[in-house]
């Protein structure tokens, strides 16, 4: 390991989201919200060997925290395999997952046993007919299954939701009552004009500080959680001790503590979430690149990142939904679904 590697506004390299499949079983509208979409080539998708080099790269650049993405990863055939490998890494101190719960009931144990370290499913809505208008799938009652296995599996479960005005802003007690049953930390995520959202409006962004005011005139005070720490979410806690997050990255991003950095499921490696480029990794994986070939080239990308994606989106004049649906259809990079969130 070179020691930490920092970018041009010294931001460490620490966090890698690591897509294992574009594929998605929901269509979620701020995620997937066009009839048609452009999936990758299959041939172009990462080997598990493939993937291994590559993080075995980035940990020798101080990347100590890998999570697991999509589309849905748990699509992708032989997942538990890839995450003993992964876990077997002493080099990688957080290992952790993010999945929508459709397939989690009946590979909640296999993922545990094979070393997984941390698990999050995505919900936003406790409703069957609003889950079904918002993913365009009647499932449900099966994330609700899976989370009922998962849950106790995993120390520190946590479920995210993204809050958008006027379609479930109105479930935040409700989804945090619904948290508490299985001691998991709900995350409320404001709606975010990234990838897929081309439905995006400020004027459907429900910000942290009315998050605030309407579980506050219903739980009493909430406490700020004081700690140091570069993740995404705000921490708070109710009287009982019950704690939950906000991430607010559309009204008040944190750009200049973030150390993520995300690697698509055909290589391609995304310095921010807002990005429109990435660099591709696997061609010169393929071409025979030494790991120091690669760490090199890793290395030069992320010295010179000064990405604030977030922060510039913020000081828009017009704000407008990031990627027009022509470029989408062209690009299936620029997807939600392809990048991992």
């Amino acid at each position: 390991m070179i020691g930490v590697l920092n970018d041009s506004l010294d931001r460490p390299l620490r966090n890698l989201r690591l897509s294992v499949t574009d594929r998605c079983n929901l269509r979620c509208s701020y995620c997937m919200p066009e009839p048609d979409y452009v999936w990758l080539p299959r041939e172009d998708i990462l080997h598990f060997e493939e993937i291994e080099t590559l993080v075995d790269v980035f940990t020798s650049l101080g990347v100590d925290k890998v999570r697991l993405t999509g589309g849905e990863p748990l699509l992708r055939r032989n997942l538990p395999d890839l995450i003993q490998r992964l876990a077997a890494r002493p080099a990688i101190r957080d290992l952790a997952m993010t999945t929508n719960g459709v397939l989690l009931a009946a590979n909640a144990q296999a993922i545990r046993d094979a070393g997984l370290h941390r698990l999050t499913v995505s919900l936003d809505t406790l409703r069957p007919q609003r889950f079904r208008d918002l993913t365009r799938y009647d499932e449900l009652e099966r994330v609700l299954q899976g989370i009922d296995v998962a849950a106790p599996l995993f120390p520190g479960f946590k479920i995210d939701t993204v809050v958008i005005r006027g379609v479930n802003d109105d479930e935040l007690i409700d989804l945090l009552d619904f948290g508490r049953r299985y001691s998991a930390e709900v995350r409320f995520i404001e709606y975010m004009d990234v990838g897929g959202a081309t439905n995006w409006s400020m004027s459907r962004v429900l910000p942290r500080r009315e998050m605030l005011t309407r579980l506050e005139a219903h739980y009493g005070a909430i406490t700020p959680v004081v700690e140091q720490s570069s993740a995404p979410a705000d921490r708070y806690r109710l009287s009982d001790g019950t704690t939950f997050g906000i991430i607010s990255s559309t009204t008040e991003p944190f750009c200049d503590s973030c150390d993520r950095s995300r690697l698509t499921a055909d290589g391609l490696w995304y310095l921010c979430l807002y990005a429109s480029h990435g660099t591709d990794l696997r061609r010169p994986l393929r071409s025979g690149a030494s790991a120091d070939q690669l760490g090199q080239l890793i290395a030069a990308t992320w010295e010179v990142r000064s990405d604030r994606g977030a922060e510039e989106r913020l000081t828009s004049r017009d704000r407008l939904p990031l990627i027009p649906v022509d470029r989408l259809k062209r690009d299936p990079h620029l997807e939600m679904h392809t990048r991992g969130g």
